[in-house]
């Protein structure tokens, strides 16, 4: 067992507990927001309590950057994982609103600490030339993770209650930690010039015109996915439908995502990303707005499951260009700034989906996440365009 380890290349080692850890977040995340809605009562005060929760994390990706440019990158994941998988273990036994509140606050914070140390692990653990490549091994691997967990989460919340699933939770994610020392996986590269200046940072950062650009093409997939993930699961309970039939939408939503993420990604890292970014946005944009015009709820979970077909387009390949234009000494400075569009998105997505339901009925929602599509795909053509299959 020894031996085959060794000959596990780095990104195959950190594969398989990120499996298994994704899986477990995907769970909690498929009824996390009909927990809440189970103390509120009220979706616009869910997607309120949510944009609080990311505005949390927004500030947790600045302020935090000097602790991820000094720390080891694995130590810090196994920390928030063990955190995740407390805290899940307490949704488990204990249910009120003041524990929401406050675990959610701090799960908000180590998310922004998880997801930089994740996306720095896979970048280290790449050559400049197969970024791509390996991000939609990544991608291909959190979508499985996205069908699994779903599906597991609607059967155990149907059958045992939503509580039962955040104990599922705790426990594969703590399988993933025993995993990640049993393998060994290392992240052992060091910044060597840790820069405390976190708003000249920012600075920095936004000088460039073409991470200026990819940086807000970055909040559109957050920000259809605040559609998808807060506001489908609440609609599709309050339409009568079960919590198995939740898992199995968000279930379904990912399957074109695991073959079309790793597709797409190889097809980006040879032929550029322009025209992907460019497909996938427009595609998405007409499909999601023409939802406006129908009312039958499964023909609209239906479309919205083959418009992940669209999402797979631009999902993987919009973080591999950033990590692909960005210099490997600006890396960890620029990563934790990066990541904030992600967050961002969602609070966009969260806070004006929210503000519409106060006023307006929710298939205006198809509109409001339809529009901004099309935006986003005549922007990414104004993008440089780069061919990792050039850096070999």
């Amino acid at each position: 067992m020894h031996i085959r380890q060794r000959h596990l290349k780095p990104i195959a080692k950190f594969s398989i507990p990120y499996l298994f850890f994704s899986i477990g977040i995907a769970a909690v995340s498929t009824i996390w927001s009909v927990y809440m809605n189970s103390f509120l009562n009220n979706s616009s005060l869910v997607g309120f309590l949510t944009s609080i929760f990311i505005v949390l994390e927004v500030l947790a990706y600045i302020f935090l950057i000097p602790m991820i440019e000094k720390r080891n990158k694995v130590k810090l994941l196994i920390i928030c994982l063990l955190f995740f998988a407390v805290s899940y273990l307490l949704f488990s036994v204990y249910s009120n609103i003041f524990l929401v509140i406050i675990l959610g606050a701090l799960i908000a914070v180590a998310t922004s600490l998880r997801t930089t140390a994740n996306g720095l692990i896979v970048r280290d653990s790449s050559e400049s030339y197969n970024v791509s490549k390996n991000e939609g091994i990544i991608y291909a691997l959190l979508n499985i993770a996205w069908f699994v967990g779903p599906l597991i989460a609607g059967y155990i919340a149907s059958t045992y209650g939503i509580n039962n699933v955040f104990f599922f939770a705790s426990a594969i994610i703590l399988l993933s930690v025993i995993i990640m020392n049993f393998l060994k996986v290392k992240d052992d590269r060091k910044t060597k010039d840790i820069d405390k200046h976190i708003f000249r940072m920012i600075a920095n950062f936004f000088r460039d015109k073409n991470r200026v650009l990819i940086y807000i093409i970055s909040l559109s997939v957050p920000f259809w996915w605040a559609f998808i993930y807060v506001y489908m699961p609440i609609y599709i309970i309050d339409s009568g439908l079960s919590s198995f039939t939740l898992g199995l939408f968000i279930s379904g939503v990912t399957i074109p995502l695991i073959f079309g993420d790793y597709i797409f990604a190889r097809i980006a890292g040879k032929k550029g990303f322009r025209k992907l970014f460019f497909t996938g946005f427009l595609s998405l944009g007409i499909l999601a707005a023409s939802l406006f015009f129908i009312s039958n709820i499964y023909l609209i979970l239906a479309l919205l499951v083959l418009a992940s077909i669209s999402v797979s387009m631009i999902e993987p390949t919009i973080e591999a260009y950033f990590l692909d234009i960005t210099e490997e000494e600006e890396r960890d400075k620029y990563y934790g700034i990066y990541t904030t569009s992600s967050q961002l998105g969602t609070l966009i997505g969260a806070g004006a989906a929210a503000a519409f339901l106060a006023f307006l009925p929710f298939n205006y929602l198809f509109l409001l996440f339809g529009i901004p599509m099309v935006f986003f795909a005549f922007l990414s053509l104004k993008i440089k365009e780069s061919y990792e299959s050039e850096k070999k």
